[in-house]
């Protein structure tokens, strides 16, 4: 979602810097700028996984984890948060077009609900996915993208499923679920290069391109 179809303004790395300074991460030291490296590179990542590599502790990572959610959603409350630009457009061309579309996070669910609602997107879609829904691993695992594939029952093979993401854990979960279509986004975190060496089939300006592109591959 962050990154594909809603533009956060770099809440991710806002709501981080809270969450580290509460567990003691000074704000502009050395540590500070290593763990916000990270996070960068593994944006898409299920935040918990995420925490769990920089504290190396469950209970430190849930804390952060919290401070992280908790942070974020006061920010998405604020109305720090806003669709990118022809996704919402997107995504009703899709379903008008007979298409299922499945919007998935690495978010928890409070985080991801926060956003539908500010959104008004709680019927967009007929399904949403966080990992909690999916077992409990988010990207780059392939368990949010075939849990979608089961629930809705939408195709028959993997390799009608389309997936679209704006970093290199969506492409990798792409790739790994066996997705006939890979599309990377330039629109979040990741650019041309990062997106296409981690398995990109297509790279596109934005998601509003993504119709086009899958009536393209079926004609």
């Amino acid at each position: 979602m962050a990154g594909t179809t809603v533009a956060d303004g770099g809440l991710v790395e806002q709501a981080f810097s809270v969450a580290a300074e509460r567990l003691g991460v000074e704000p502009g030291s050395a540590g500070h700028a290593e763990k916000l490296d990270y996070v960068r590179a593994t944006m898409g990542e299920s935040k918990i996984s995420v925490f769990r590599h920089l504290f190396g502790d469950e209970d430190l990572a849930r804390r952060a984890n919290a401070a992280f959610e908790e942070a974020y959603g006061e920010l998405v409350d604020g109305g720090r948060i806003a669709p990118l630009p022809g996704a919402r457009e997107t995504i009703e061309r899709l379903r008008a077009e007979g298409r299922t579309v499945v919007l998935t996070t690495g978010f928890a669910r409070v985080t991801q609900d926060a956003i539908l609602a500010a959104l008004g997107w709680q019927d967009l879609v007929p399904l949403t996915l966080c990992p909690a829904d999916a077992g409990g691993r988010g990207r780059p695992h392939p368990d949010m993208v075939l849990a979608a594939f089961l629930r809705t029952g939408a195709v028959g093979d993997v390799r009608r499923i389309v997936v679209a993401g704006d970093t290199s854990y969506d492409m990798l979960s792409g790739v790994r679920s066996g997705a006939g279509i890979v599309a990377g986004v330039l629109t979040g975190a990741h650019d041309r290069d990062q997106l296409a060496r981690h398995g990109a089939t297509h790279v596109l300006g934005s998601v509003a391109e993504l119709p086009d592109l899958i009536a393209r591959a079926e004609a």
